[in-house]
């Protein structure tokens, strides 16, 4: 059984879409981060970083429980247990990894600014909305042109697809026409139609 601390946002829906797409069991706890329960002292015990998500693994690799934070750790961490997910060859395990890191590194802290200028921030501040709003139709074009050429980021599916659906889900959010990059969008739709992936991202119900 593992333990999944999360809440409904991009980088929550990662992990709990991998445990489903992995048919692991799990239990679901609800991290209300606007209400602050990330800080609570029973969370950090779990993540010191004190976000979500977390998971705690009863079945650890050497048989005793594993606490991991870092939704990018956690899926390598859940395509390792399972063999799933993670393609076996060197190349492919790397061509897998560069686009986990590119969503890690890029997509997610860039789509994450936009949220926030367009979203939460308090005033409009038009130069972060501009920055930040390039950059990610910048970001769509790079997936657009991978996408043009494989099926999938890493050619297969694999949790590369798995870290970056989620965020490309609130496309709204960032004010982006999902029509505007084609080869996105048939991969988005692809996507959504896994029946785990629709479970995966109705988490924490």
């Amino acid at each position: 059984m593992i333990d999944l601390y999360t809440w409904g946002t991009p980088n929550g829906r990662k992990v709990s879409i991998m445990l489903e797409e992995c048919g692991l069991a799990y239990r679901a706890h609800r991290v209300d981060i606007g209400k602050g329960e990330q800080f609570s002292e029973e969370f950090v015990a779990v993540n010191p970083n004190s976000k979500i998500p977390a998971i705690v693994d009863y079945e650890g690799p050497d048989g005793r429980a594993l606490k991991l934070f870092e939704s990018g750790a956690i899926l390598v961490y859940l395509a390792g247990k399972t063999g799933r997910f993670l393609p076996q060859t060197v190349r492919g395990r790397y061509e897998a990894l560069q686009w986990l890191m590119f969503q890690m590194g890029g997509v997610g802290p860039i789509f994450g600014q936009v949220h926030h200028y367009l979203r939460a921030a308090k005033e409009p501040v038009p130069y972060a909305i501009d920055r930040y709003g390039k950059e990610t139709r910048r970001l769509y074009g790079v997936l657009d042109r991978r996408l043009a050429a494989a099926a999938f980021l890493a050619g297969e599916y694999t949790i590369a697809d798995i870290a970056t659906y989620p965020w490309v889900a609130r496309h709204e959010w960032h004010k982006v026409a999902l029509q505007d990059f084609p080869n996105v969008k048939r991969w988005f739709d692809t996507i959504s139609m896994r029946p785990a992936v629709a479970r995966g991202m109705a988490v924490p119900r």
